[in-house]
């Protein structure tokens, strides 16, 4: 077992909490089932947002989940001009037998731009 980064980000349309909450939801998922995850290896669960996004924090998605063994912690990102706005980033630690190579990030929508090397 070895413990590896797997990074996403996906943009939503609205700062409410049912968008912050379904984006999120949704690129959980999506790193989950691209990654064959077993939640109960997950050590920690970054998640940060643009500061445009403060109508809740992305981690209650992920207890909603059902993520309620790992450490979770959310972030403002790093603001700079001409940036993607509406963005919320998640970097999963996750301790088992892929390799780094191996790893499938997940950009959804507007955050394809972010890593267009990763979509392709």
């Amino acid at each position: 077992m070895q413990l590896v980064s797997i990074r996403g980000a996906i943009t939503i349309e609205n700062n409410n909490q049912k968008d912050i909450i379904n984006g999120t939801k949704k690129l959980l998922l999506e790193m989950e089932n691209r990654n064959g995850l077993n939640r109960e290896n997950v050590i920690s669960i970054f998640f940060s947002t643009t500061k445009d996004l403060n109508a809740e924090y992305p981690a209650k998605a992920a207890r909603l989940l059902g993520y309620n063994q790992c450490s979770l912690m959310c972030f403002n990102e790093m603001e700079v001009i001409g940036s993607i706005d509406k963005c919320i980033r998640i970097m999963i630690l996750y301790n088992g037998t892929l390799e780094q190579g191996e790893i499938k990030h997940a950009y959804l929508r507007r955050a394809k731009t972010l890593r267009p090397d990763l979509n392709q």
